[in-house]
């Protein structure tokens, strides 16, 4: 039984208060608290995991900080594992309807159950693995399921049944609990798996120009550049701001100071023979009751109506929405969607800041289309990298975004145009006309998580001074979205991100777009870059933030 969800669905007035998702994000870690042996529970205590002075700076308590490691906790193997026999396969898991009715009345939920068994066709006696569940339709109808892990192999589905019709559900094994113990492996130990270039530019003898390119990347005591043991190994860059640092090979010739342009280097892979066994069965759609789920109107009502203005603070429920007809239904509040005159009047004398990679510049791109008056200005710049800008003179619009700063994964950029995300923030005036629209999410897969709280909490600070210097500023977080299942930039490396980026917001006072549920419940073939028919969806909210009804 999804026993998380009961209580949630008990609370009464107390509902209104908490999500689902923290609700369950609490609730888990004392049941399984209440369940695990001393030496278990040490693993996720606070005084295990030290907090330094950094987090106090930051005004996050020792409470709060423990609130975090719970949520990102993961629970693994009760036993060392050495054959791929004994991992989770998708092919002998399967997963049932419990107490499966003739028909359901919108707004009820569903329940699923998941059995985890091994390629020998045996339960696992522990859960660890990752999955992915979603309940669709021939409609183009969709709906995201939060897949709770009840530590003994098998694990709870809720979904709300949020259109009349017929639902079938599905469910995938994205990582068995093995395979998730190897990329956790690799992002705890080998922050270099993701390497960079620094290219450096200076007058040499003769007035000839040297260059040299050395390898770069954050500096790191997690066997990133330290491993190079060539006597003076590295010149070191520390962000006055920020303080964060980043380190480069030495070059021969030239001074630390003539580092000029930054790119991606390569992927280097340390997985062995073995472990790649683990992670080859990933990604598979598992067995499961196929029988159809009919939905029938309750009271004669059709649909579920949202009638919560958009605002700041609201917290995300699970599910946020579902998609019907190709369209996203909002459950955080009232959206609607924007036509070309609609998006235009909405933009009307705003300055759009958008921050982050390549998923928002997919933003950026899609309002260039849906407004034609505004005109892209050539700033002369590595268009992957930026900044890019657009105005619309008529309407006094400027549009504008720029990459998230190092670590950034792309062609060879001056290094002066890559700006951290909280710098940018604490520029900015704000005002009633000022939108900020920002994202940190895949460039940070391949790194411990304290380098990417650290990077998160920094903004945090500078968008609660934003707020507090001028509190009718807009500020929108757009959550990290599915699409990569590889070792480097994997879903569960993105999901424990995401989790990071809620944990750091909920309070803050700004919107939040959930683009996980809206990405990993959709027909569409997966991408780091979704398709335009889910672009357009995220707009649609994006716009119903900063133009509420």
């Amino acid at each position: 039984m999804c026993i998380l969800y009961v209580l949630w669905s008990q609370m009464g007035n107390e509902r209104k208060k908490q999500s689902p998702h923290s609700f369950l994000l609490q609730n888990f870690a004392k049941l399984y608290n209440s369940s695990s042996s001393a030496d278990d529970v040490s693993e996720i205590s606070p005084k295990e995991s030290p907090t330094s002075s950094f987090y106090s700076e930051f005004g996050i308590s020792s409470e709060r900080y423990s609130s975090l490691q719970q949520a990102l906790y993961w629970v693994g193997p009760d036993s060392s594992f050495t054959y791929v026999s004994m991992s989770t396969s998708p092919v002998h898991s399967t997963f049932i309807i419990q107490n499966l009715k003739d028909s359901y009345q919108i707004g009820e939920e569903l329940h699923v159950m998941i059995h985890a068994r091994d390629f020998n066709h045996n339960p696992k006696p522990y859960g660890g693995d990752f999955f992915q569940a979603k309940l669709f339709s021939s409609k183009k109808a969709s709906v995201f399921g939060d897949v709770m892990d009840l530590l003994n192999g098998s694990y709870s589905v809720c979904f709300l049944l949020p259109w009349v019709g017929q639902a079938q559900v599905a469910v995938r094994l994205i990582h068995s609990s093995e395979a998730v113990q190897v990329l956790k492996h690799h992002t705890d130990t080998d922050s270099d798996r993701v390497s960079f270039f620094g290219y450096f530019e200076g007058p040499g003898p003769n007035g000839i120009k040297l260059k040299e390119t050395v390898l770069c990347n954050v500096k790191s005591d997690k066997n990133g550049l330290e491993r190079l043991k060539n006597g003076d190994c590295c010149c070191e860059y520390k962000d006055s701001r920020t303080g964060e640092e980043w380190r480069c090979q030495r070059p021969k010739s030239l001074p630390c100071s003539a580092r000029v342009y930054h790119s991606f280097g390569e992927y280097i892979n340390h997985v062995t023979a073995k472990e790649a066994m683990f992670l080859n069965p990933s990604n598979k759609g598992i067995n499961g009751q196929k029988s159809t789920v009919v939905i029938l109107p309750s009271n004669g009502s059709t649909s579920i109506d949202v009638r919560e203005k958009c605002r700041p603070g609201l917290h995300s429920p699970v599910p946020t929405g579902f998609y019907m007809n190709d369209l996203w239904m909002s459950f955080v509040c009232k959206t609607r969607q924007f036509t070309t005159q609609t998006t235009t009047q909405c933009l009307k004398d705003k300055h759009i800041y958008m921050m982050g990679d390549s998923t928002v510049r997919q933003w950026f791109e899609f309002l260039l289309k849906a407004v034609p008056t505004l005109k892209r200005m050539n700033l002369h710049v590595l268009y992957q990298a930026g900044p890019l800008l657009a105005v619309d003179v008529g309407n006094n619009i400027d549009l504008h975004w720029r990459a998230h700063g190092i670590p950034l994964r792309c062609r060879k950029t001056e290094l002066t145009n890559l700006h951290y995300i909280s710098n940018e923030i604490e520029d900015l005036t704000g005002g009633p006309h000022t939108v900020v629209v920002f994202h940190l999410g895949i460039h940070f897969t391949s790194f411990p998580l304290d380098f990417y709280t650290h990077r998160v909490l920094r903004v945090r600070r500078a968008v609660l001074d934003l707020l507090q210097r001028a509190p009718e500023t807009t500020v929108i977080v757009k959550t990290v979205n599915t699409g990569v299942k590889d070792v480097f930039t994997s879903d569960w490396y993105s999901l424990q991100l995401d989790r990071i980026l809620r944990w750091a917001f909920q309070d803050v006072g700004v919107y939040i777009l959930d683009v996980w549920q809206m990405t990993a419940c959709h027909y569409n073939k997966e991408s780091i870059h979704p398709g335009r028919v889910i672009i357009k969806n995220e707009m649609d909210i994006l716009l119903s933030f900063i133009c509420p009804e």
